[in-house]
């Protein structure tokens, strides 16, 4: 060890960083120079880090005036913006292509690389896009399900019999036995077979389809002798139970008769004679005069209520039309019908009661009505354009739905296809259901309607005449597949 003391910042003089230690270290250690003409060996680098001793013992330079500080690596602010010195060993200021790195985050931390020397870092994704991305997909896997489950609906409406019938997955006809409950009646008429009397059985809830009673009697091969008269039966019988019960003399309801709705007063007359035991000729001179009944109207039309009555031995033919024009005041009465209304109510309950199957629909039939008769109607004008009126005035009483040209175009005063509003009285029996609806239309705005599948009573609503005529179109197309169901 020397013995000349090293001057310190007492004796004046600048005190030595820790770099220019290492520096007169490395000079000491370097080999003596080469001679002309000889390569020189390569400088040797000095070591970045102090030695842990140099640590340790000497933090002068953090204190050091500028000229005095490292240089050799840059400063960073809070920001991350580099020294001046930090472009010389990235890249170019003026050249905007990145550059591939070497450095890495070792070097960074240790002070040897510069974070521009590490590379520039990748743009962040898209999240607007990902999200438009999504949203697509989405609706092209919606769009799908939904042109799948269309598709299903479309096959499946067009030909749920046929698929059905491939299936075997075909809905039973008949009842199965032990569901038989309550009460209802059935007529048998002069002459009827098993085809009518299948639809009655079904009409009064004895059967589980129109078909099912006359489909048992081709399959076993009967063809039994029906007795006119009124029947006593259960509701959800088998056929062959029903079958037996017509057959059974007990259950002929003796001095009865019943009407269904919808019937007619010419209608409805044999069936009083037959279950009755009266003259025919009786029962027609018995309601030649409306006036000996209370009724302010030209016929009975509509006011022989349809119900199952039963009389007395000896009863008259004037005393049978008087208990059934009770019977529909009644009604009238439990309907909240205003007395000065009751004809104008038959007349729309009977236009209804032949037009709709069920409840719901009758209420949006007498809705339809209301509709065309509205005075500012501009699309029917006041016309309601109902087959029912021009069959009852023509007379065209076939069974069929269809009216013919002859029966539209002819001008009577029920024809409501030749005159605005209602016809002149009504044309059938209403039943409660349909007295109900007329004083009470469902909430809507249709103006037609058409009844696409006469087996099962469904009909379409519309509001405008262009999906009216593809409600029609429906309903030809099903009457071509069902030519024997009274199209």
């Amino acid at each position: 060890m020397s013995d000349t003391p090293t001057p310190g910042p007492a004796d004046g003089a600048a005190p030595v960083s820790r770099r220019a230690a290492r520096e007169a270290a490395a000079r000491e250690a370097a080999p003596a120079k080469a001679p002309d003409g000889a390569p020189e060996p390569p400088p040797t680098a000095a070591p970045v880090r102090a030695s842990t001793e140099s640590n340790s013992s000497d933090d002068s330079w953090i204190f050091g005036t500028p000229a005095t500080r490292p240089t050799a690596s840059p400063s960073y602010n809070r920001a991350g913006n580099a020294a001046s010195a930090r472009t010389s060993s990235a890249q170019n200021p003026t050249d905007p292509t990145p550059r591939a790195s070497t450095a890495t985050l070792d070097d960074l931390f240790s002070a040897e690389a510069t974070a521009d020397a590490l590379g520039t870092p990748p743009p962040p994704g898209n999240r607007r896009k990902r999200r438009i991305g999504g949203w697509i997909a989405l609706a092209v896997f919606l769009l799908l399900i939904g042109g799948a489950a269309v598709a299903t609906w479309y096959v499946w409406s067009t030909y749920e019999s046929q698929i059905r019938e491939v299936m075997g997955w075909e809905e039973p006809q008949d009842y199965e036995e032990g569901l038989a409950t309550g009460e209802t009646f059935v007529t048998i008429s002069e002459g009827d077979t098993g085809s009518p009397i299948s639809q009655s059985l079904y009409d009064a809830g004895v059967t589980k389809t129109p078909e099912a009673f006359y489909d048992y009697l081709i399959d076993t091969g009967q063809n039994p002798n029906f007795v006119p008269g009124v029947f006593a039966m259960q509701q959800q019988m088998t056929s062959e139970a029903a079958l037996a019960a017509l057959m059974n003399p007990e259950n002929k309801m003796e001095n009865s008769a019943q009407l269904r709705e919808g019937l007619t007063v010419d209608d409805s007359l044999p069936l009083l004679a037959e279950g009755i035991g009266l003259p025919l000729e009786d029962l027609e001179a018995a309601v030649k005069n409306p006036a000996d009944y209370g009724v302010e109207a030209d016929t009975l039309e509509g006011w022989l209520f349809p119900a199952t009555y039963s009389f007395d031995p000896g009863v008259t033919a004037e005393e049978v039309i008087q208990r059934l024009v009770n019977r529909t005041i009644t009604s009238l009465d439990a309907a909240e019908v205003p007395v000065d209304q009751r004809q104008e109510i038959l007349t729309i309950a009977s236009i209804i009661q032949r037009e709709a199957r069920y409840e719901e629909d009758m209420r949006k039939v007498a809705t339809v009505i209301e509709n065309r008769l509205q005075a500012d109607n501009q699309e029917t004008f006041g016309y309601l354009q109902m087959d029912s009126t021009a069959q009852y005035g023509f007379g065209e009483d076939d069974g069929t739905a269809s009216t013919s040209a002859d029966a539209q175009y002819d001008d009577n005063p029920w024809n409501t296809y030749v005159n605005p509003g209602l016809p002149v009285g009504p044309i059938a029996n209403p039943g409660d259901v349909a007295i109900a609806a007329a004083m009470d239309p469902a909430e809507g705005d249709w103006l037609y309607f058409v009844t696409v599948n006469l087996n099962t009573g469904e009909t379409t609503f519309t509001t405008n005449l262009n999906d009216h005529n593809a409600a029609v179109n429906d309903w030809l197309s099903w009457c071509s597949e069902n030519p024997d169901a009274g199209c």
